[in-house]
C-alpha cells in the first residue's frame, strides 16, 4: 500500500478540521435556513427534518455511520479509513453549532446572494479537503461502491445522486428553490477546480517511471481510474521508453501525485488539464 505524504499529516488534517467547522457553520446558519437543498448528507437532513421534524445533525450522524458501514463492508478497511475523519467529526460539528442560529441571524431574504454565497463557501472549504488528500464521506460512498462492482464513473454516480437529492428538495419546497440548488453547486464547483489547480475538472497525467507495474497497480487498484501506456523515443538520447497517461478527477491530484512520489522517487511526470474528456467508463 503507497503511504501519502506523512511529513505534513498534522497541517492536512488541521485543514480538514477547519473545513469541516466552516461547513457546518454554512450549512446552520445559510443552508438549513433558507431550505436549499444542495444534494448530499446535508439535503437529505434538511428533507427530512421537514417532513418528520428530525433534527439534521441526527440525521447526518446515522446517515454518516450507515455509510462508513457499507464502505466497510464493500470497500474494506484501507478506502474506509480515508472517509473517517469527516464522517465522524462533520455531525458532531454540525452538532455543536446548530445553538449559534440563534445568536447569529443573518438575512437569508435575498436567495440569489445567498446562493452565491453558500457556493463559494462550500466550493472553498471542499476544495481545501480535496487539495489535501481527503474526501468528504457522505453520499461519495455510494458512488465508490458503484464504481467498483458496476464500473460506473465516480463522477457521473455522484452527479446522478445529488440530482436526485435536489429533485425531491423541489419538491417538498418548489421549483425555484431547486434552480437556486443548482446555482449553488455550479459555482461550488467553479470554486473547487480554482482552489485545487487550475480551471478544468480533469488533469492528465504523463509518466515515465522504472516501476510502470507498481504505478499501474496503484492507478486501478487504489483510485480506480484507468491507465493508457504507450511507446516514445528521445530526441536526444533517441532511447526508447513507455510513457503512462492516466486522466483523473482534479480531486484525486494530490492522490496520484504523492502516490508517484511514493513508488518512485525519480520518476518524471508532466501534468496538464484535461479541459473535455469523452468515452471510456
Amino acid at each position: 500500500m503507497v503511504k501519502i505524504d506523512k511529513t505534513k499529516l498534522w497541517y492536512r488534517y488541521g485543514v480538514l478540521i477547519f473545513s469541516l467547522f466552516i461547513s457546518s457553520l454554512v450549512f446552520n446558519l445559510l443552508l438549513y435556513p433558507t431550505d436549499l437543498v444542495t444534494g448530499g448528507m446535508n439535503g437529505v437532513a434538511i428533507i427530512l427534518n421537514h417532513i418528520f421534524d428530525i433534527s439534521p445533525s441526527l440525521v447526518i450522524l446515522v446517515g454518516s455511520l450507515f455509510l462508513l458501514g457499507l464502505s466497510y463492508l464493500f470497500l474494506g478497511l484501507d478506502q474506509t479509513a480515508g472517509s473517517l475523519v469527516a464522517t465522524l467529526v462533520y455531525p458532531l460539528f454540525v452538532s455543536l453549532t446548530e445553538p449559534l442560529a440563534r445568536y447569529i441571524v443573518i438575512d437569508t431574504s435575498d436567495l440569489i446572494l445567498m446562493s452565491i454565497l453558500i457556493g463559494i463557501l462550500l466550493g472553498i472549504t471542499n476544495g481545501l479537503m480535496y487539495k489535501v488528500g481527503f474526501s468528504n464521506g457522505g453520499l461519495n460512498i455510494i458512488s465508490q461502491i458503484v464504481y467498483k462492482y458496476f464500473h460506473i464513473s465516480l463522477a457521473k454516480t455522484t452527479m446522478a445522486i445529488n440530482f436526485i437529492v435536489v429533485l425531491i428538495g423541489g419538491v417538498y419546497f418548489g421549483f425555484n428553490m431547486m434552480l437556486y440548488a443548482f446555482i449553488i453547486i455550479y459555482i461550488s464547483g467553479v470554486v473547487i477546480d480554482k482552489v485545487i489547480l487550475g480551471i478544468s475538472k480533469n488533469k492528465a497525467f504523463y509518466i515515465t517511471t522504472s516501476k510502470e507495474e507498481q504505478v499501474k497497480e496503484y492507478l486501478i487498484n487504489k483510485l480506480h481510474h484507468t491507465v493508457t501506456i504507450f511507446d516514445v523515443k528521445g530526441g536526444f538520447l533517441q532511447k526508447k521508453r513507455r510513457v503512462l497517461l492516466a486522466v483523473v478527477p482534479t480531486r484525486d491530484y494530490f492522490r496520484l501525485k504523492e502516490g508517484i512520489k511514493e513508488i518512485d522517487p525519480k520518476a518524471f511526470f508532466v501534468v496538464t488539464d484535461a479541459y473535455e474528456v469523452k468515452g471510456g467508463k
